[in-house]
């Protein structure tokens, strides 16, 4: 039994000893100034990207401008609207429109200028893509998403794009109205 009992204290002893240590080595720690190795914070931010937010209002129902958005035939529709693809080089694309209706499924748009996958789709509430250009460099990719909120009778679109570069904002809100909101406004009327 006094075996046992030295045992405990020493065990005692030694959880105290560790618990003592451990303290003052975390006091000294936060003493310490920080080495001069590590790197600022502010260079572990990127600044080399931008975002674009839009709110648009279309007089149709939810289901119907997420169709339009996600059904390669109807957004071949809308492209065919903006013209775009009477140009000499589009205008020899086979299929300007490819998307897959699935999540993880690829698109291409305007004959392949913009490509991308479809990350998240919420049946006639919101769409969420990987999205590129083709002139961006390998692997650079942005994010582009739209949320379908119902009022009454229309359908508020909430656009937010993000992630794209630094530089490209103005082209790319004028590109949206241009080459989206429009020719869908166009096909819903």
């Amino acid at each position: 039994m006094l075996e046992k009992t030295t045992q405990s204290l020493r065990g005692y002893a030694s959880k105290r000893r560790q618990i003592i240590t451990g303290g003052a080595l975390a006091f000294a720690g936060a003493a310490l100034p920080v080495s001069p190795l590590r790197s600022d914070a502010s260079d572990e931010i990127s600044r080399a990207a931008e975002s674009i937010h839009q709110e648009l209002r279309f007089n149709a129902g939810r289901k119907r401008i997420y169709d339009a958005l996600t059904v390669t035939k109807q957004f071949d529709k809308i492209t065919q609207l903006t013209g775009v693809m009477q140009s000499a080089g589009m205008a020899k694309m086979q299929k300007p429109t490819e998307i897959s209706p699935h999540r993880g499924g690829p698109f291409a748009l305007f004959g392949g200028y913009i490509t991308g996958r479809q990350i998240e789709l919420l049946p006639d509430e919101l769409i969420v893509q990987a999205w590129r250009v083709g002139s961006w460099g390998p692997g650079v990719y942005s994010i582009a998403r739209f949320e379908l909120v119902a009022e009454h009778a229309s359908t508020k679109i909430i656009f937010d794009h993000a992630g794209f570069p630094k530089g490209e904002a103005e082209h790319l809100a004028s590109g949206w109205q241009e080459h989206y909101w429009d020719p869908l406004a166009k096909y819903l009327s």
